[in-house]
């Protein structure tokens, strides 16, 4: 997953050290949820949600499979298991001026700003019965 990570074109690290194999694991073994996609035996993309802080931790795939679908999927698949736990919203950052910012949009993610650092954020409601 980290080299995925690190290979991206956009929303590159600027401290690659700063998540590492510790954050992954964490994630998915305890407080939170993945999904990856893979073929002929290798991964080609993944997403993960921390539930905890609900938000998106991570999103990417990897350039060489990029345009093809597999990050809609993997959205998809996260958002419907995010449902399945019953979370109100989420949230999610990520550069601003990327194609990622089109991306959300188009999945019915909404932009509600920018933080502190300076990434756009954005937020999507998942389910409008659920209480707060």
């Amino acid at each position: 997953m980290h080299a995925i990570r690190l290979s991206v074109r956009e929303n590159v690290l600027t401290n690659p050290s700063s998540v590492t194999h510790e954050h992954y694991q964490r994630l998915l073994t305890g407080s939170g949820r993945g999904f990856v996609c893979e073929e002929e035996g290798g991964l080609v993309g993944f997403a993960i949600a921390d539930l905890e802080a609900s938000n998106v931790f991570a999103l990417f795939v990897s350039p060489a499979h990029e345009r093809r679908g597999i990050g809609r999927s993997l959205l998809d698949e996260l958002v419907l298991a995010l449902k399945g736990e019953r979370l109100v919203r989420v949230w999610l950052t990520t550069d601003p001026g990327t194609r990622a910012e089109g991306f959300y949009l188009t999945a019915g993610w909404t932009a509600t700003g920018f933080t502190d650092s300076g990434e756009s954020r954005f937020e999507l409601r998942l389910d409008e019965s659920v209480k707060a």
